[in-house]
């Protein structure tokens, strides 16, 4: 349970669904104005936290820096509307409605709040609460007894408020996708001609003459000898070096494009029931958008 000294720290916090998932920020903190409990949290949802939920804060709690409470998200994001921001308070039929879908009773509900030393679902004699914002503010007066809870009738006016949703379309950035450069090592066969040298001997054979004649005398008139000749070629050498050849990066450019979405919305429509007068007209704008 929440206690009313809580409530700065709901404020403005994640709200956790029983599954751990965030639903959204705590936007609004509704009280009870007979017993200054809190009774409702409203958690902005949405594409853009465009809408909020009402959800019963009896069974939430504090859990590090988020509210967690026991419901999952898809039936908080699909609780009824109620607009939040029209005069600080939710009437008896609004407050049936939500506990209706929220599967609580609402005579159960009365009981708890009004038997001594049960807190929690106080709602007091208005079937009201008084809201505390993120601006601190209380809750308003109370000014709905329970016995005389709002209906669909106006009282004091003869005219009535017709409302209808509006489709908002935005965009929101998602992951589709990594794309990574990973570099590794292949081995290829390179092909390049190289001149290469070598030695060879051939045999030389030249006549005794005056010039060469005292060379030849030189040695012993017959005997045995060996002459030995070295030979050498060049062999190809093979060297490799790692150099830099290149650069290789990842760049992103957006592309846009245009795709159309369909979307739901509801509408209300105003007709005329009358008993006494047999051709009252319909509303002239019945059926056309507005």
């Amino acid at each position: 349970m929440i206690a009313k000294e809580q409530i700065p720290t709901v404020l403005d916090h994640p709200v956790y669904d029983t599954e751990g998932k965030k639903v959204g920020e705590a936007r609004h903190v509704f009280v009870d104005d007979a017993t200054g409990r809190p009774a409702w949290v409203t958690v902005k949802t949405g594409l853009f936290g465009t809408s909020e939920s009402f959800v019963p804060i009896k069974d939430a709690s504090m859990v590090d820096d988020h509210l967690k409470v026991p419901y999952p998200k898809d039936r908080i994001k699909d609780a009824p509307r109620v607009d939040v921001d029209r005069g600080g308070h939710l009437d008896a039929g609004e407050e049936q409605r939500l506990y209706a879908y929220y599967g609580i009773a609402w005579d159960d509900a009365w009981q708890r709040a009004n038997r001594p030393g049960e807190g929690g679902w106080a709602h007091g004699t208005a079937g009201a609460a008084g809201r505390t914002g993120t601006e601190g503010r209380a809750g308003a007066e109370n000014t709905t007894d329970r016995g005389t809870a709002r209906t669909g009738r106006p009282t004091g006016d003869d005219a009535m408020t017709r409302s209808e949703e509006q489709m908002h379309v935005g965009t929101e950035r998602v992951e589709t996708g990594h794309v990574r450069l990973r570099k590794y090592v292949v081995t290829e066969e390179v092909q390049e001609t190289v001149p290469v040298r070598h030695e060879e001997v051939h045999l030389e054979r030249e006549p005794i003459t005056d010039a060469n004649r005292e060379q030849a005398l030189s040695g012993p008139e017959i005997t045995e000898a060996e002459h030995e000749v070295t030979l050498h070629e060049e062999r190809p050498v093979i060297e490799t070096r790692a150099v830099p050849v290149e650069r290789v990066s990842l760049r992103t450019d957006e592309v846009t494009e245009e795709e159309t979405v369909t979307g739901q919305v509801r509408k209300e429509r105003i007709d005329v029931e009358t008993d006494d007068i047999a051709d009252m007209p319909r509303d002239r704008d019945e059926g056309r958008d507005k």
